[in-house]
């Protein structure tokens, strides 16, 4: 049994390592840009066409899609499904959310203050503070909602479930990302950093719930 432990936390050690690897070289590398200021005209750019199509109908729609994904939004959700899964006696769901949306906004926090960008000042809509890479709205929405998506994809026993549930709450995390961008508080890399990180540390909660369900199995 301890052979086969040790063997699936290597396994699972590789997987983890290549998943993160990949979405830290999306972040680093736009990051590395950023303080070379080499996203400047693409961030111009991508603002200034999605702002062609500000409307007043259009805008109070956004502005209920970005609250999708602000801090007292996620962490009243944050809750409402830790209870929830408590409720059904999913404990490692519970904790699953718990962890990853928690360390998740910290992280957020440690980011923002290492790279210390201004937000853009093209046109916005509404008023923000606090620095502006990586999105705090696009991190912990792909955390949170990614981490129910996986969640639904997990035990939902239908793959119509399992893929429309997925589905929805991963077009959720875009249109807060577009959301920023349209109300003009975050550059569009800005959204891109968050997806990456918030993906970054996902996949690693992931294969964290994966092995630790994994090597219960095999401990009965």
């Amino acid at each position: 049994m301890a052979g086969r432990l040790m063997k699936l936390a290597f396994s699972y050690l590789g997987l983890s390592l290549a998943i993160v690897f990949g979405f830290i070289f999306i972040f680093l590398e736009i990051a590395s840009e950023l303080k070379e200021k080499e996203l400047e005209e693409f961030d111009v750019t991508v603002m200034t066409y999605v702002q062609r199509f500000i409307s007043s109908d259009l805008t109070e729609l956004m502005l209920y899609i970005t609250m999708l994904g602000s801090i007292p939004w996620l962490t009243a959700s944050v809750i409402g499904t830790i209870v929830f899964c408590f409720l059904k006696k999913k404990w490692r769901s519970g904790l699953f959310i718990a962890f990853s949306s928690g360390v998740g906004a910290l992280f957020n926090m440690y980011l923002k203050d290492l790279f210390q960008r201004e937000r853009p000042d093209i046109k916005p809509l509404i008023e923000e503070e606090g620095y502006s890479f990586p999105s705090g709205h696009s991190m912990g929405s792909f955390i949170f909602y990614g981490a129910c998506a996986f969640l639904v994809f997990h035990f939902a026993r239908r793959w119509k479930i399992k893929i429309a549930g997925s589905a929805a709450l991963f077009f959720i995390i875009f249109m807060v990302g577009l959301s920023r961008v349209y109300l003009g508080v975050h550059y569009p890399s800005d959204i891109i950093g968050g997806f990456s990180a918030g993906g970054a540390w996902l996949a690693v909660c992931v294969i964290l719930f994966k092995f630790y369900e994994k090597k219960e199995r095999i401990s009965q």
